[in-house]
């Protein structure tokens, strides 16, 4: 499986997963994802898919500090409905990491381990995110902003454009496999992060 090698570079985040331990698939409960792995599940890297990653990976690390976050333990705010702009893609990034899903995930084992009713749309936050640590309600709200360093719509709209058998499409791939790198090679230019 070849790849952009920068994909590697991302800063991963490690988390512990209560369930995952239970059950044995993974020793001590505890998972490491990258950004590749999230590139896996969506079936793509685009500045969404970048933004939603890093968001949860700075959002995480300022809510638990030192401490390892908590798969399964981590109530997610969304600004919009799931069906509006790119929202749903942001969501499957951040359930991917977190577990959080609204009513269709895992529902538990005897009233444990459930990952529903931990993520919910439409509320009105005017963050990209927020993330809320279950076991003390401590909040964080993520800002992305893309926007202070790339500006994709103009390569995609020439990608679109043509067929991907015209020389020059390879141009425009490489240009926008550069505008994601850029967005996640400058996390500390596009992510803020506020305690609520």
């Amino acid at each position: 499986m070849e790849y952009p090698e920068f994909f590697d570079r991302v800063e991963k985040i490690t988390l512990y997963d209560p369930l995952a331990e239970f059950l044995g698939s993974f020793k001590d409960g505890i998972i490491e994802y990258g950004f590749t792995d999230i590139v896996k599940a969506t079936g793509h890297g685009c500045v969404t898919v970048a933004g939603a990653y890093l968001a949860t990976v700075y959002g995480l690390k300022a809510l638990y500090k030192n401490g390892l976050p908590e798969r399964g333990k981590i109530k997610v705010e969304l600004p919009q409905a799931i069906d509006e702009g790119t929202q749903g893609v942001i969501a499957s990034v951040i359930t991917h990491i977190t577990g959080a899903t609204s009513n269709q995930g895992f529902k538990g084992l005897n009233g444990k381990f459930s990952r529903t009713n931990l993520m919910f749309f439409n509320t009105g936050i005017q963050s990209f995110a927020r993330f809320t640590r279950i076991d003390n309600n401590k909040s964080v709200d993520v800002f992305y902003f893309p926007q202070k360093l790339v500006s994709p719509g103009n390569v995609l709209g020439k990608m679109l454009s043509i067929s991907p058998s015209d020389k020059e499409f390879e141009n425009y791939q490489n240009q926008w496999l550069e505008i994601v790198k850029t967005v996640l090679e400058n996390p500390d230019k596009v992510i803020e992060v506020k305690e609520v």
